[in-house]
């Protein structure tokens, strides 16, 4: 067998979208894949504890659906930041590929700041896939 592609994946609002989920389990029909899910630890109103508890929610949510269909998982929350957590990451780690996931362009931070090609920039020669999810994500299923 093959040696797993380790792909690196930031999302946070999208982290258990089913557009996410069905593009990694896609890709891991193509290959076997080890997936890092990185969730910058945004502040969110509704948590106190500064972002970490609803990002630690969908992340554990993705890991089931996604362990579900074979695929080794592994969960972190970084920077508030995006880049910097993406920055953070990529130096502990190798990876063989990334993928981006937002909200749609009407409601997505990120890509007001234009994340995925930022990532992309910073990572010449490494494929990195933007995935969008629906506008209407669905609360993470704890």
């Amino acid at each position: 067998m093959d040696a797993a592609s380790r792909v690196l994946v930031i999302a946070n609002r999208t982290a258990d979208c089913q557009e996410l989920i069905e593009q990694l389990v896609a890709r891991h029909r193509v290959g076997p894949i080890a997936v890092t899910m990185l969730a910058p630890a945004v502040w969110e109103v509704q948590d106190p504890h500064g972002g970490t508890e609803s990002a630690c929610r969908r992340l554990r949510a993705a890991r089931r659906l996604l362990q579900a269909s074979g695929i080794e998982v592994s969960c972190v929350t970084g920077d508030p930041d995006p880049m910097t957590a993406f920055e953070r990451e990529w130096q502990r780690g190798r990876y063989d590929e990334v993928i981006v996931s937002t909200l749609p362009a009407h409601l997505s931070k990120w890509l007001r700041i234009d994340l995925p090609h930022r990532v992309g920039h910073a990572v010449p020669g490494v494929p990195v896939t933007h995935v969008i999810a629906s506008a209407a994500v669905a609360p993470s299923r704890v």
